[in-house]
């Protein structure tokens, strides 16, 4: 399966700060996919293509692994009411956490 020519040049646009801020806000637990679509117009699929290019196959079997058993996280739909955030309460305003290196 390759990566489309219209994604290819959609991530293209994308500063360096923003494809890491993408790869971030995917491994959190909290930030649902529909975040990430309003903030950057990914799509959930878009996401887990964009994921396969940024990083490494073990990691990115990593991450895989992880969306799919915390699903109920990234997907509002199936979200429990106690998460109401999308972000982690350590998150600052630029989007980095204490401790990011």
């Amino acid at each position: 399966m390759g990566i489309s020519s219209r994604s290819k040049k959609k991530w293209s646009q994308f500063s360096e700060d923003d494809k890491d801020r993408i790869v971030r806000m995917a491994w959190e637990g909290r930030t649902g996919f529909a975040m990430i679509k309003k903030q950057f117009d990914l799509s959930a699929n878009e996401v887990v293509h964009f994921m396969r290019t940024q990083l490494s196959s073990v990691a990115y079997k990593r991450w895989r692994r992880r969306a799919q058993t915390q699903g109920q996280l990234k997907h509002l739909k199936t979200r429990p009411k106690e998460v109401d955030r999308f972000k982690c309460s350590r998150q600052r305003i630029d989007g980095s956490t204490k401790g990011w290196k």
